[in-house]
């Protein structure tokens, strides 16, 4: 099993518990990365993972390719396990999303023709470059910063960010959880993801689910897919996600199932038959660099309730991502003192203030 793309160490881990031999080929390549992989190659630029494809391929017996994000439009001479490149590319720009859930008739924040608006490059993932224009000054800003990325502007609509994860073959879609989104919340990048909690007991789960598997059965796409939304006075839908989503651990320490096993068999044309009852309330939360910095310590040690583990002396620009970090526990109460715990040993290890 050959997993590529920008962050692939939450897809590998999955594979390999699922009993996969995994390489990698991926962009940060820290340590639990290396610790559930035969191989993992590092990238620069997603215009080089072609070659870097071929490369490790021509080294390993590879039989499967799968593509987190960034790499989903990439094209391989080994099978593909997921939504083909063909089938994709419309969902890759949020413009066409906007379309695509127009025709299904769904509650869709309109494109908007005032302020304020929601301004959202139309390709790209994370969020962190989205932000609210409140006027004209802020929208011009906004390109002036990104001069050369082509963006859409939606009304802006009021809710909790919410997901729901899907399985689909192609034809047919089964929603396995509702995922409360972690937004960043404040800052420059303050609608870039943060984490998630699963499941999301939200009044509009249901609807949520109904909505997100007529969208995932109508795209076509395969495997695990996901849908976005704002759960407001009604479940927005925001976005369809063609492939793993960065909610997969809380996912899978929800349900206590494996959510890869689940992708390989329908691409195989199999989805379960009934929805996974969540077990536990999981919640991780990605810590950021609050100033430029260099680890100096090893994180390791605190596995599993860290992950995305870097190694010791990686440096960090300000509001990059440093590690990922969990907690678990029969409420959302409890798992959220359980995160709380898992913070505060790593900040014990680090300098004060030195994520958040």
């Amino acid at each position: 099993m050959l997993v590529a793309g920008f962050a692939t160490r939450h897809v590998a881990q999955s594979a390999h518990r699922a009993g996969y031999a995994v390489y990698a080929i991926d962009h940060f390549c820290d340590q639990d990365l290396a610790w559930c992989t035969e191989d993992c190659v590092s990238f620069d630029e997603i215009a080089d993972l072609p070659e870097k494809i071929a490369g490790l391929a021509a080294r390993h017996p590879v039989d499967v390719l799968v593509v987190t994000s960034g790499a989903e439009a990439i094209g391989a001479t080994i099978p593909l396990y997921g939504t083909p490149p063909a089938k994709v590319e419309r969902f890759l720009d949020k413009l066409e999303i906007q379309r695509f859930f127009e025709d299904l008739d769904l509650p869709v924040p309109p494109l908007a023709d005032g302020y304020p608006m929601m301004v959202k490059p139309r390709r790209g993932s994370g969020g962190w470059r989205n932000v609210i224009a409140k006027e004209e000054e802020e929208l011009r800003r906004w390109e002036d910063t990104w001069p050369d990325v082509p963006y859409i502007a939606q009304e802006l609509v009021e809710g909790i960010p919410s997901s729901v994860s899907c399985i689909a073959d192609g034809h047919r879609a089964l929603a396995i959880a509702v995922n409360r989104q972690i937004l960043r919340g404040e800052g420059e990048r303050a609608h870039g993801f943060a984490g998630s909690l699963t499941p999301f007991a939200h009044p509009l789960a249901g609807e949520m689910i109904s909505c997100a598997e007529r969208i995932c059965a109508a795209s076509g796409c395969v495997g695990s897919v996901g849908v976005d939304f704002m759960a407001g006075n009604r479940p927005w839908a925001i976005e369809i996600n063609p492939r793993f989503q960065a909610t997969l651990d809380t996912v899978e320490m929800a349900i206590g199932e494996s959510v890869f096993a689940m992708h390989m068999d329908a691409c195989r044309g199999i989805i379960p038959a009934e929805r996974p009852a969540a077990r536990r309330v999981a919640v991780r939360r990605i810590l950021f660099a609050e100033r430029d910095m260099h680890l100096s310590v090893d994180l390791a040690p605190l596995a599993p309730r860290v992950a995305d583990i870097p190694w010791p002396g990686t440096g960090f620009e300000e509001g990059n991502a440093v590690v990922s970090v969990y907690g678990c526990g029969e409420t959302v109460a409890a798992a959220c003192m359980d995160l709380e715990q898992s913070i505060g040993a790593v900040r014990r290890l680090l300098p004060p203030g030195s994520v958040n």
